[in-house]
């Protein structure tokens, strides 16, 4: 649970740099500039916690899940470029609570193919199924939202409903390689470095159909160069945030760990509202909108959160687990253990290596090189808010790094 509300702030900070859509960036080139950014976070943050040895023999151990990571990358790479086109359109503080209903389409394969829910009472059917009713009623008011908006706000308002909807159907999607990963025991670090591969494949993919080659993405890049620092930026708060959202995923389920992850809306509304202005002139009537939508949407994701899995939903979940196992011949003692917390590849692998310093300073030196060519945006920002909600999240990575490490060694 704490895992899941890191994962909100740190989700929630990582769309900030995505405003710069509205300085006329193309969406392709943002999305690409942020999924550059987590290509380099996601090796080198599994590399400082574990190490590349460690990685590659949990891949190895369990090569059939590969794929999965590559295909939830690809589905997150095309979500996330939505996400830009909805931002431009509506704004970040609207587009965020819609994109959000992801929620809802993870629960809905959770109980269809890995047994979430199956075996709970009414009482906690009632909290998921309430908080999710709840969750598509938020929506419906932020979407009102954006059409009492002034006409000068955008001209596409509809197309960036469409966008943050169609992001919300891929990610709620994308939790089903999750859960199958985690319901073989795989360590979230070790899935997320291949999942990254469809995620920096897909987006390169997209920026070069729709931008016409290879020539126009590097003119692009190069003009760009000034605000390339902070797309990078946001992907490695990106990367940041979802690896909490996989250890919530991967030890309380896709139904309960994603809609608490989802109060990332929380934090996607405050850098909207509080350091971009975006309510700015709409009116009292839009502002009320919003803000009841967000809170309807927040009260359906506690809801769902406090929905505790009791023993009979456990059992159902083990079913799950064991039909993984059969399917791949698994060690099911291994797997097991690894669900309770267990780190059980620490006894295969060796720790780092000399190369992993290199993985590291490679990262390191990359962030430098664009700082140093970075410009400040020419976009009206608070900076008292940004510093307030900078420490809110950093008090969360904080809280839930050391959890996990107490708990489960960032198994």
């Amino acid at each position: 649970m704490v895992s899941g509300l890191a994962a909100g702030a740190w989700l929630g900070a990582a769309e900030a740099p995505t405003k710069l859509v509205t300085l006329g960036i193309s969406p392709f080139l943002i999305s690409l500039g942020m999924v550059a950014g987590v290509f380099v976070a996601r090796w080198t943050v599994p590399t400082l916690m574990k190490g590349t040895g460690y990685v590659f023999v949990d891949l190895r151990s369990k090569a059939h899940l590969i794929v999965w990571g590559v295909l939830g990358g690809a589905l997150w790479a095309v979500a996330n470029t939505l996400t830009v086109f909805a931002i431009r359109d509506v704004g970040l503080s609207i587009a965020f609570p819609l994109w959000n209903v992801n929620c809802l389409v993870g629960i809905f394969w959770g109980w269809f193919f890995f047994r979430e829910l199956r075996g709970a009472g009414k009482k906690e059917q009632a909290k998921v199924l309430g908080g999710a009713v709840a969750i598509a009623g938020g929506a419906v008011l932020l979407a009102y939202a954006s059409s009492v908006a002034p006409a000068s706000v955008s001209s596409h308002a509809s197309a960036g409903i469409l966008a943050a909807l169609g992001a919300g159907l891929l990610w709620g999607t994308m939790y089903i390689p999750y859960r199958k990963a985690y319901l073989s025991g795989m360590n979230p670090l070790s899935f997320v470095t291949v999942f990254t591969v469809g995620e920096l494949g897909t987006v390169a993919a997209l920026a070069l159909v729709f931008r016409g080659g290879l020539q126009p993405v590097l003119h692009e890049l190069v003009k760009a160069r000034p605000a390339l620092f902070w797309l990078f930026l946001g992907g490695f708060c990106w990367v940041l945030g979802d690896l909490f959202q996989q250890y919530a995923a991967k030890y309380i389920g896709i139904g309960r760990g994603i809609p608490l992850s989802n109060t990332n809306q929380v934090w996607g509304l405050a850098w909207g509202v509080l350091v971009f202005g975006e309510l700015a002139g709409r009116g009292a009537a839009a502002e009320t909108t919003v803000i009841a939508g967000s809170l309807v949407m927040i009260l359906g994701a506690v809801s769902i959160s406090s929905a505790v899995a009791p023993a009979a939903e456990q059992a159902s979940w083990g079913e799950a687990v064991e039909r993984e196992c059969a399917r791949y011949q698994l060690d099911r003692d291994q797997v097991f253990r690894a669900q309770s917390g267990e780190d059980v590849m620490a006894a295969r692998t060796r720790g780092w290596r000399w190369w992993d310093a290199l993985i590291v300073a490679m990262a390191v030196s990359i962030f430098a090189w664009l700082a140093l060519g970075a410009q400040r945006p020419v976009i009206a920002v608070d900076a008292g808010w940004i510093a307030a909600l900078l420490a809110g999240t950093l008090i969360l990575l904080l809280a839930g790094g050391v959890l996990l490490w107490k708990r489960t060694r960032f198994s």
